[in-house]
């Protein structure tokens, strides 16, 4: 019977300790992703906390020849500045277009050389693509850019680090994304886009699709209708405000476990 006692005690102290190693990895586990947050917090963007309505619209993967002058030509029109996440070797293909980007108040920025998955990289062949692009921009407008988009928004929190410590990148990532490389068609992307959209929103789409040129004027205008205001990504990182704490959960009256009473019957 002590042996049968001593068996219950052991397995019963046992357990709880496998609770507290439980308790004690998810607690670590929590404290580290609040210290990746922090480490992240003034380097990566996905979306900005604003007062006001205001928006960013970015454009990846050009410029294209045909179908970025017809995005410019439109933008223009409504008086709206974008942000364009270039491919290097586009930018270094047509640097007019590129300078006209610049020329008009829209930022440029660097999108990589030639698209490839940045978390499947070393860093020397990162620091290329990087380098290149940058090259490219710089000699097309006469400045280097101050944000990247990684390809695929694929980057690790080590990448991220070095990378802004080396060429002072911010990151930018997107909360909006209408899937628009795959060809919805201009309906479905302007229809996810001003669904989406909200106060503080970096929406993506792609300069290199026609049909999301064509969607366009549908989303410029049905945005503008909602009464959002359109400014580059720089600009909106400047406006951002500081997230307001929540409230605190108001406390549980004494009857917050009873049991509701049964619903009245309906005839």
């Amino acid at each position: 019977m002590f042996r049968v006692r001593f068996l219950i005690f052991f397995l019963v102290v046992l357990a709880a300790g496998d609770v507290y190693a439980v308790e004690a990895v998810s607690n670590s586990a929590a404290e580290k992703s609040k210290s990746a947050e922090k480490t992240d917090a003034g380097t990566t963007f996905d979306w900005v906390h604003v007062d006001g309505p205001y928006i960013a619209m970015t454009f990846d993967d050009g410029p294209s020849a045909k179908l970025t002058p017809k995005l410019l030509d439109l933008l223009a029109a409504h008086h709206i500045k974008a942000t364009f996440f270039l491919i290097g070797e586009n930018a270094a293909e047509y640097p007019d277009i590129v300078a006209r980007e610049m020329r008009e108040g829209h930022v440029v920025a660097n999108h990589s050389w030639s698209h490839p998955n940045f978390g499947k990289m070393s860093d020397e062949g990162i620091r290329s693509q990087l380098r290149r692009t940058d090259d490219a921009i710089r000699s097309a407008t006469g400045s280097r850019p101050i944000l990247l988009r990684p390809p695929y928004g694929s980057i690790t929190a080590r990448q991220k680090k070095w990378i802004n410590q080396e060429f002072g990148y911010k990151i930018v990532l997107w909360d909006v994304d209408p899937l628009d490389w795959r060809r919805p068609g201009p309906n479905a992307v302007c229809n996810r886009i001003v669904k989406n959209a909200r106060a503080g929103s970096i929406i993506l789409a792609h300069d290199i699709h026609p049909g999301t040129i064509e969607a366009m004027p549908c989303v410029l205008s049905q945005l503008e209708a909602k009464g959002f205001k359109f400014v580059t990504v720089p600009e909106l990182i400047g406006m951002q405000t500081p997230i307001p704490p929540k409230p605190p959960a108001p406390p549980k009256s004494a009857g917050a476990n009873a049991i509701p009473p049964s619903p009245t019957p309906h005839d």
